[in-house]
């Protein structure tokens, strides 16, 4: 098992470009099972996340490779329709196979996938979609088997809630059904638009990707294509945490201004000033940060609410009190027991956090139980006196490539053994 050590209290500086979207990479990877021949993907980032679904797509019996951050995914053909406990219970983000394998085989067996605690993903919304669209499905013992007897028609769908999850399993399987389908209260991440970009590649008719009422005109077949993923904004979220409880200056390289904004805000508030140039992002912090007074998650373009941890590791050691709502996942608090560790004031009840700035963190032992709470704590350990010294490496390692590396690179004292 690895561990980071960090030694905290060294200030950062120059520039890094930003990897690419581990929540685009997932959905994309379970597409290309729908397009036949080769699909290239470029800046894809090499996470156990995504490992784990070129291990499934292997398993389905595409050839899977990859080569630096470029993976080859050659189909000619399913050859399975089952995916084994082991493999889904590799990540979350294998969920996405529903609707890909379902609408690429005409049947799809699995079981609930695995991955964070960070509270329930209830795939309701998902199944109830799928059967809008003709599937017909079976729940046994936490696992699924669904078919397409009649094969899979157009529908209309309206999502009781913008699920990311959902809007793209209901993409995944109507871009090659019979007829139209239309999406309503559809996600607007940018992830969304990023795999509406690659099917459409790939010869799809998805309309309206970014906005609530996406319409999926079905086609026939879709065929392989070169994509290249969008940059990671929970990535980005998270180095500018990292600079802000250092008072560092640092430049990220390859972002989506646009898709930093409510992240941009509320360092903003905090009292940090941004520069931006084309694909670049400059954040300047000052000495200390300022409250942010009320941050709620919210579906996007609202604050995301995979860069909460992060930002509420700064909030910890700003200038004021700081009021964060968790409208997404009721069990997202969870780094703040380590935060505490480390001399954080911090009070939970259900979806709030209240936290009281303090003058100083001091490094502890302390183990990360999920991803952007491993990131928590790295961001919160980067300011503390004294080193820390942080198990559960390997959540941090299923959506940040190389992250000891990265912040190394920037003047950071980390290690991992």
């Amino acid at each position: 098992m690895s561990k980071l050590y960090i030694s905290g209290r060294k200030r950062l500086s120059g520039d890094v470009t930003v990897q690419g979207a581990k929540n685009s990479a997932l959905p994309v990877l379970a597409a290309s099972v729908l397009a036949e021949g080769e699909s290239v993907i470029y800046r894809c980032p090499l996470l156990s996340d995504t490992e784990a679904s070129l291990r499934i797509l292997r398993w389905l019996g595409c050839r899977a490779q990859r080569s630096g951050g470029t993976v080859l995914v050659n189909n000619g053909g399913l050859k399975r329709f089952d995916i084994p406990d082991g493999l889904m219970r590799q990540t979350r983000g294998s969920i996405v196979f529903l609707g890909a394998v379902l609408a690429a085989a005409g049947r799809v067996r699995l079981s609930l996938p695995g991955g964070c605690e960070i509270g329930l993903r209830p795939i309701d919304m998902h199944l109830e979609a799928l059967r809008r669209l003709g599937a017909v499905i079976k729940e046994r013992h936490g696992r699924l088997d669904c078919r397409a007897p009649h094969g899979l028609k157009g529908a209309d769908i309206t999502l009781p809630f913008p699920s990311v999850g959902a809007t793209e399993n209901v993409m995944l399987a109507a871009c090659t059904a019979n007829g139209t389908t239309t999406v309503t209260n559809a996600a607007k991440e940018p992830e969304i638009c990023d795999l509406a970009d690659y099917l459409n590649r790939c010869g799809a008719r998805i309309k309206g990707a970014g906005g609530s009422v996406i319409v999926i005109d079905g086609v026939r077949r879709l065929h392989g294509c070169a994509h290249a993923l969008i940059p990671d904004r929970i990535t980005a979220a998270t180095l500018i945490s990292c600079a802000a409880v250092t008072g560092s200056e640092i430049t990220l390289k390859g972002v989506i201004h646009s898709h930093l904004t409510a992240v941009v805000s509320a360092f903003e508030d905090a009292g940090c000033v941004f520069s931006a140039h084309e694909n670049e992002l400059t954040v300047i912090a000052p000495e200390r940060l300022s409250s942010m007074k009320i941050v709620r998650t919210m579906p996007y373009p609202g604050f995301p609410t995979d860069a909460q941890a992060p930002l509420l590791a700064a909030a910890s050691v700003a200038d004021g009190t700081t009021v964060f709502i968790e409208n997404i996942f009721e069990n997202r608090y969870r780094h703040t027991a380590g935060l505490a560790r480390m001399g954080a004031d911090i009070k939970t009840e259900g979806k709030l956090a209240v936290v009281e700035g303090v003058p100083r963190l001091y490094g502890a032992p302390v183990e990360a139980t999920d991803l952007r709470g491993a990131a928590a704590l790295v961001t919160a350990a980067l300011c503390a006196e004294g080193k820390t010294e942080l198990e559960g490496v390997k959540y941090l390692e299923r959506g940040y490539e190389g992250f000891e590396q990265v912040l190394s690179s920037l003047g950071a004292d980390i290690a991992k053994v």
